[in-house]
């Protein structure tokens, strides 16, 4: 790290000295890293710092190695800052507050609470039911946050997997009955009346847990407008298997909106009844990226293939 941008974290936190203890993970792609750093005479103990660098060549682990994928790349970066600079205060979810950022010589600083020291030190690899509840009280939490707003400054239309931002992982599909669909399912999710912000990566990997079970929310490079099952569903598929996911599909969004109508404190029957109908359309939209990004992922199963089958029919 330079030293303008060891500078920038002294000079926020108020500490006399630092050092960067913890390489906690590369950024996708090369793009930088994410380092936890020790904090002397500070209030702070620690705080996690998001260091993002241009790489010096491609290397993208699938091998999407593109201008198309750099430009998004770069454009996720930019709305984070915005994130975190306008709206993440709004947050009625739990999420890391921000002490600064910086941009210096091509390369940007994001620093962070550090939610390990802030009673959040766990990571879940496998849940439990009460695990998940708790990740869809955050996400109604979250969405009930931001419903209506307009997301100026951030992905008009979030997630990493939106259409528009994906047009080569669309033309080498190989299930043509989606990929003629593909622009009808993206549509009737744009179109729809509620909308809110979606966190766009909320997978069980960015959801940090308490000794106690409470969830903080981390990683905003791709939150954007639009209709909040995108995340419930993205979120659903990252952590259950096939037959779980059928098994628990009525009581994961009963669940979801029971948490999303005290949050909004009344009951808004009609949102609901448009998200319900809007859930499995949701999912046949990351479906259509997966297929075309990696064929041989194993989220690809009997239960997406079904549902995205029936979406299909009835874009």
């Amino acid at each position: 790290m330079n030293n303008h941008f060891k500078s920038i974290i002294l000079q926020k936190t108020g500490a006399t000295s630092l050092v960067e203890k913890e390489l906690i993970q590369e950024l996708w792609s090369g793009y930088g890293m994410i380092v936890r750093i020790t904090l002397e005479n500070a209030d702070l103990e620690s705080v996690v710092v998001k260091h993002v660098q241009l790489p010096r060549r491609n290397n993208h682990p699938r091998g999407w190695n593109s201008d198309i994928g750099h430009q998004r790349k770069l454009k996720s970066y930019e709305v984070e800052t915005t994130w975190y600079q306008q709206y993440s205060r709004m947050s009625m979810a739990r999420l890391p507050k921000c002490f600064a950022i910086e941009r210096y010589q091509n390369e940007v600083l994001i620093v962070l609470e550090d939610l390990d020291k802030a009673g959040f030190p766990l990571r879940k690899h496998s849940v439990k039911w009460e695990d998940i509840d708790r990740c869809l009280e955050w996400l109604a939490k979250f969405h009930a946050s931001y419903l209506g707003k307009v997301p100026d400054g951030l992905w008009y239309v979030g997630t990493y997997w939106h259409l528009d931002t994906r047009p080569q992982e669309l033309e080498v599909l190989e299930d043509k009955a989606l990929q003629r669909t593909a622009s009808a399912i993206d549509e009737k999710l744009n179109s729809c009346t509620f909308k809110t912000f979606v966190h766009g990566d909320a997978k069980l990997a960015n959801f940090c847990f308490s000794e106690n079970g409470e969830v903080a929310g981390v990683d905003f490079q791709y939150v954007g407008g639009g209709c909040g099952m995108k995340d419930v569903a993205y979120f659903i598929g990252s952590c259950l298997n096939e037959s779980d996911c059928e098994r628990l599909e009525l009581k994961i969004l009963d669940t979801y909106f029971s948490h999303l109508h005290i949050a909004l404190g009344e009951k808004n029957e009609a949102l609901e009844n448009e998200w319900r109908s809007l859930y499995r359309v949701a999912w046949a939209d990351f479906h259509r990226f997966l297929k075309g990004w990696s064929p041989g992922h194993w989220k690809i199963n009997s239960y997406s293939e079904r549902i995205t089958a029936e979406v299909i029919k009835n874009p």
